[in-house]
C-alpha cells in the first residue's frame, strides 16, 4: 500500500452506530469478575435501545448477575483497513418470565425482538432449545469507528 493509499479513520455518528447494530445478528459480549474478563460470540437484536439476546444458563449469567456492566461489540469487517465497529458499554439484565409484572414484560419485549431475528426462538421447532434465558443489555454508552481506504 502506498502513502497515498493510507486508509482513513474516523468516528461513526450515533446513527450510523445504530444502524450498524440493527443490520448485524452477531456480536460479543465481553465481562468481568474478580480481574478475570471473559468474552463470547452472542446473537442479539437490537431495538429501542437495548441489545437483546438469549443464551442458556451457566457460569456467565451467574456471574453477570453479580457484576451486570458489561461491554459489547459489533463489527463489520470487508478488509483490513475497510471495516466499521460499535462498543457498548452498559448494564446487562437477564429477564424473568416468573418475576414481576415489569419482569414478565421485559421478558415479552425481550422474546418479540429476538423473534424478529429468529422466527422459531422458544417454540417446539427452535433449533437450539437450550438457549432458554433471555436477556438485554441496556445501551448506556456506544462509540463507534470506522476505518476505509475509499476516497
Amino acid at each position: 500500500m502506498a502513502l497515498t493509499d493510507a486508509p482513513r479513520f474516523r468516528e461513526l455518528s450515533g446513527r450510523e452506530c445504530i444502524e450498524l447494530l440493527e443490520r448485524n445478528q452477531s456480536g460479543r459480549v465481553a465481562y468481568t469478575f474478580h480481574d478475570r474478563v471473559d468474552i463470547e460470540p452472542i446473537s442479539y437484536a437490537y431495538a429501542d435501545g437495548w441489545i437483546y439476546g438469549r443464551t442458556a444458563p451457566g457460569s456467565k449469567l451467574i456471574t453477570i448477575r453479580h457484576h451486570q456492566w458489561v461491554a459489547f461489540e459489533v463489527d463489520e469487517v470487508e478488509g483490513r483497513y475497510d471495516w466499521r465497529s460499535v462498543v457498548v458499554h452498559g448494564a446487562m439484565y437477564v429477564l424473568d418470565p416468573n418475576g414481576g409484572d415489569r419482569d414478565r414484560e421485559a421478558w415479552s419485549t425481550a422474546l418479540e425482538v429476538i423473534r424478529s431475528a429468529e422466527d422459531d426462538a422458544l417454540t417446539p421447532t427452535d433449533p437450539t432449545p437450550h438457549r432458554n434465558e433471555l436477556f438485554r443489555i441496556y445501551v448506556d454508552e456506544m462509540v463507534g469507528r470506522a476505518a476505509s481506504t475509499e476516497r
